[in-house]
């Protein structure tokens, strides 16, 4: 029993010729290539929602409200690493 199922996309054909080669440079098929890239955008997706998710956190124990707090506070920073 088969589990993939067939999916079509349509490229520019610049785009098309630069997926073959590297493809063919890293001895893939066009599957395996559109797969990896598929894995890596959705594993970058969930990463950068982990780190908003921390910075925010982080913001909202430092109390910064806007761009001025985090200007205050880089200035303090600089100020205290300099003592």
């Amino acid at each position: 029993m088969r589990t993939a199922k067939t999916v079509s996309i349509t490229l520019p054909p610049d785009l098309l010729i630069k997926a073959q080669e590297l493809a063919t440079r890293e001895h893939r098929t066009m599957s395996e290539l559109f797969r990896e890239a598929l894995r890596r955008y959705m594993s970058a997706d969930t990463q950068w929602e982990r780190l908003l998710i921390r910075t925010r956190a982080k913001g909202r124990s430092l109390d910064i409200k806007n761009e001025n707090d985090v200007e205050r506070l880089s200035d303090e920073y600089r100020r205290d690493k300099g003592r």
